[in-house]
């Protein structure tokens, strides 16, 4: 006997099919139930079946509180299967009103703040239904949406709210789904309301006409937005782009000339805390020069006081620094990809997501005109069959008294419906009265009168879309910016320069000395120290540079692996201890050393050479770099190391090798390159290039002793060649150290 197989029929599938099929419906999943909000109502399906079961609990704006754990519950059990902190997080957001521009759901408790501490627990909170929400709500009843089974088939949901509200762009959404995300900002309704009423009036209008009315986000927390003109109304009519948002700040005048600034509003979606806690690191790492300190102040409005550094710092200078390196500027992202009505993820721009709007509250107007003209048919029917029954009343009375089916009789007797003869049987004799005959009369005329009013707004759009006009001018009056939940919170300001402030302008300028041992330890003593004898140094290290130069300088470092990197004056350890070994600051490999310290000036170039003889001209201001990896400027071959970076100060190069041979030739003879390898300086035979110079042929060359000794030789003109010769023995005199300084 062959036992059945309990798994069923068994398909052979390739994994790779197999997996891609399931792959594909996990992200349809994902897309159209989790991450993509719906473009008529605006809403994910998870904030939907919030509002949804909070109105069904009856916690509308008039009603008490009840605690969110009971909602929470509802929501799980009867809408949403999954688990209780997802739902509740996302019931939190809709009550936090630095999250959501107009918030849906009303809350009393701790709901988290804009430091980004967490909100308490569900057992511990309460909310109900805000204005805002049951504008999203209303109509849910008359027919005007789809519903759908639930997930246990025991109930239904709506599968879109009637949504009397631009949702969408009002409160903005953000999601992450399997291929594709969206990322809306928060509009000001009133402004959209404006757009609304120009696109029923003008159905035509560009995205260009529209911006002019929606001109931008309408953030929570304030903010000054200033992206270019051109640049939102870019964004707007290809539905992506982005938007930069600077906090809002101003200066208060001190004692003594000095001021600090007072940080007001900060950025959407930037906690307070993390802001102040970055700004505070970015002051601990010498990061900030122009900042002194920063503090909280805040207590119901938000108060950042910032100090800076000297009071001849412009205010402006301070906060574009600020700007530049801190959370105190962020760009939010415009990705306007939604569901449409056929549930098909797209991206839209702003005439066509106020468009799909409008389709929607056009198709619940109608039905939503359809739905109340049967329940008025319904009624007249009704009331139709109480008349008859008030002409005939005795004769009601005794077919009921004496008849064993009343119902029937009375359909036979006077051609009533089941629906009359229904009614009838069910009327409570105290309708009997003669006054109750008036209200019906009056009551069947009032419904006519409605029924022919429906008529006629069924069979002419125009006054559907007058209708609907009314209802947008209404929520303009109820949320627009005459109110205070609808002003306008986010302000617009002039682009920011693209010209980079220099960074000596916010740094108080100060004579420092940079002092480089031998094993790569760095400090940078106060003033300038001519008299290094002094200087202390690690047992078993040295001095080998030391540098004159000021706060404001970069200091350039070569290093022997053919890098330059950029530091400034101001950021090195100071003078107290040691110093600190450079390899911590920059990306300098081991077995490598610095090569030479020299001061950036612009329009400064120097001579780069290898331990092989070759090298070119490098400008300084190729070689300037901004990360701790540096810049890499000479390619090396094997066995060679960078040896040499000296200013270019004359017409002549002079080089000595390891061999004691010296050369000298024109500078022109050498390349100006940014990053190479380079030409050959000086031949040699089993030996290498010791040191090189660049100077004037008829001042005399210049050589500093190991002593301290400096002398001029002149006459050279038995060692003026070609670049790449060999050279001669120097004069008499020339340093044994075979180097020039």
């Amino acid at each position: 006997m062959v036992k059945p197989n309990p798994a069923g029929e068994i398909k052979i599938t390739p994994f790779a099919d197999a997996l891609g099929e399931r792959y594909l419906s996990y992200a349809l999943s994902t897309i159209m139930a989790r991450s993509l909000p719906d473009v008529r109502d605006g809403l994910k399906p998870v904030h939907r079946r919030l509002l949804f079961a909070m109105r069904l609990m009856r916690l509308d704006p008039e009603t008490g509180f009840k605690k969110c754990a009971r909602v929470v519950g509802e929501v799980i059990g009867k809408y949403h299967p999954h688990g209780d902190v997802a739902v509740y997080d996302a019931m939190v957001r809709l009550a936090q009103d630095f999250a959501q521009r107009y918030p849906l759901v009303e809350g009393q408790g701790n709901f988290g703040n804009i430091d980004g501490d967490n909100p308490a627990a569900m057992r511990y909170t309460e909310a109900r239904l805000t204005t805002v929400a049951q504008a999203l709500l209303d109509g849910l009843d008359e027919d005007t949406v789809d519903f759908r089974a639930t997930y246990d088939g025991e109930g239904d949901e709506p599968l879109v709210l009637p949504a009397n509200f631009p949702n969408l762009l009002a409160n903005g959404a953000t999601g992450i789904a399997v291929g594709m995300a969206t990322s809306i900002p928060p509009h000001n309704a009133g402004e959209l309301c404006d757009a609304l009423l120009h696109l029923i009036k003008f159905p035509n209008a560009t995205v260009a006409k529209l911006v002019e009315m929606v001109p931008g986000p309408d953030f929570p927390t304030g903010g000054i937005i200033v992206e270019p003109r051109e640049q939102i109304r870019e964004a707007y009519a290809t539905g992506r782009g982005g938007f930069r948002v600077r906090a809002r700040y101003e200066v208060e005048k001190l004692k003594g000339g000095t001021y600090q600034i007072v940080v007001t509003e900060i950025p959407y979606q930037v906690p307070k805390s993390r802001l102040v806690e970055k700004i505070a690191e970015l002051l601990s790492a010498k990061k900030l020069p122009v900042l002194a300190d920063i503090r909280d102040e805040s207590a119901a409005d938000m108060r950042l006081i910032l100090e800076p550094k000297s009071r001849n710092i412009e205010p402006e200078l301070l906060m574009e620094t600020l700007f530049r390196q801190t959370d105190l500027e962020t760009r939010f992202p415009l990705n306007l990809n939604v569901l449409d009505k056929d549930h098909t993820p797209r991206v839209m721009n702003l005439r066509d997501t106020l468009k799909a709007f409008l389709e929607h509250r056009h198709e619940v107007l109608v039905r939503g005109t359809k739905h109340r003209l049967g329940e008025i048919e319904r009624r007249l029917e009704i009331l139709a069959g109480y008349l008859i029954a008030y002409l005939n009343i005795d004769a009601v009375i005794r077919i009921i008294r004496n008849e064993d089916d009343p119902k029937t009789k009375m359909m036979k007797k006077w051609g009533l419906t089941d629906l009359q003869a229904e009614s009838i049987l069910n009327m409570r004799l105290r309708a009997l009265r003669k006054l109750e005959e008036i209200e019906i009369k009056r009551e069947h005329d009032a419904l006519s009168d409605e029924k022919k009013t429906l008529g006629r707004l069924l069979k002419d759009e125009g006054k559907r879309w007058e209708t609907i006009s009314d209802q947008i001018k209404n929520i303009r009056t109820r949320f627009g910016q005459k109110t205070a939940l609808g002003k306008r919170r986010s302000g617009f300001g002039e682009p920011p320069s693209a010209e980079i402030v220099p960074l000596e302008v916010m740094i108080e300028r100060e004579p420092v000395t940079v002092v480089c041992s031998e094993k790569g330890w760095i400090r940078a003593l106060k003033g300038h120290v001519t008299d290094l004898s002094e200087v202390r140094y690690k047992e078993g290290d040295q001095g080998k540079f030391a540098l004159l130069c000021q706060t404001t300088d970069k200091v350039l470092i070569f290093a022997s692996n053919g890098r330059i990197y950029t530091m400034g004056a101001d950021k090195l350890p100071g003078g107290r201890g040691h110093g600190e070994p450079l390899r911590l600051m920059v990306d300098m490999e081991d077995g490598h050393e610095v090569v030479a310290l020299h001061i950036h000036e612009p329009g400064r170039k120097y001579l780069v050479a290898s331990s092989d003889g070759r090298g070119f001209v490098v400008a300084g201001d190729e070689v300037l770099a901004q990360t701790r990896a540096g810049r890499q400027v000479m390619n090396l071959g094997d066995g060679a190391r960078a040896a040499v970076c000296t200013p270019v100060g004359g017409e002549s190069i002079a080089v000595i090798g390891e061999n004691r041979k010296l050369l000298i030739f024109k500078l022109d003879e050498v390349p100006e390159m940014a990053r190479g390898r380079g030409v050959i300086l000086q031949s040699y035979n089993r030996s290498g290039l010791s040191d090189a110079v660049v100077f004037k042929l008829a001042d005399g060359l210049v050589c500093h002793t190991p002593e301290g000794r400096t002398r001029t030789f002149e006459g050279l003109k038995d060692w003026v060649g070609k670049r790449a010769q060999a050279g001669r023995l120097p004069p008499t005199g020339f340093p044994r150290s075979n180097r020039f300084s």
